[in-house]
């Protein structure tokens, strides 16, 4: 069964990232994975300004984006660019943490202005620490993430594109698990 870390990259408490970040957990649990989700926000501040990789905290983050096979990295956009909490985590890991990984960049914003971030700002820095993989990102308006409770509701136009990624994603990780047991 792979297994796969979702790294939510928001600064806020209500954040419709964060909750899509668990909606999309849920559905990669429902498709035979082992799911784990980190909040960057709930890891030590003083830690992440300071790069401290020794604090356990960030330092069981690192030894959980190397034991997972496929990473999802979700952030809002902010100034065109995913959230500098996340940068700050991303920043700490080592040079090649996400080889022999697939990943999934899933961005959210309040404009389609901001589609291009996923390609232009994210990526980039995945494939610099060594992605094996970085399927299609995505990109989903804040308006079409309705938190109701402790779930999320997508809206129409959103969720079947949204869903066909992350299904390619999940398929990759399947479909590279054989390979990954064999050697």
């Amino acid at each position: 069964m792979p297994s796969i870390l979702v790294l939510s990259g928001s600064p806020s408490a209500t954040s419709r990232t964060a909750a899509l970040a668990e909606h999309l957990a849920l559905r990669l649990r429902e498709r035979d994975h082992r799911v784990r989700t980190i909040r960057v926000r709930e890891l030590p501040p003083a830690a992440l300004l300071s790069g401290d990789t020794r604090d356990p905290a960030v330092a069981e983050v690192v030894e959980a984006v190397a034991a997972a096979d496929g990473v999802v990295v979700a952030s809002p956009v902010y100034k065109a660019a995913y959230s500098g909490l996340l940068k700050s985590l991303l920043d700490l890991l080592p040079q090649f943490a996400l080889a022999g990984k697939a990943v999934l960049p899933v961005v959210t914003g309040g404009s389609p202005a901001h589609v291009l971030a996923v390609d232009y700002a994210l990526r980039p820095v995945l494939s610099a620490l060594g992605a094996h993989h970085v399927v299609q990102g995505w990109f989903v308006l804040d308006s079409h993430i309705v938190a109701v409770g402790d779930a999320v509701e997508l809206a129409e136009g959103a969720r079947r594109p949204l869903y066909e990624v992350v299904d390619g994603f999940s398929d990759v990780l399947h479909a590279r698990r054989p390979l990954i047991d064999a050697s």
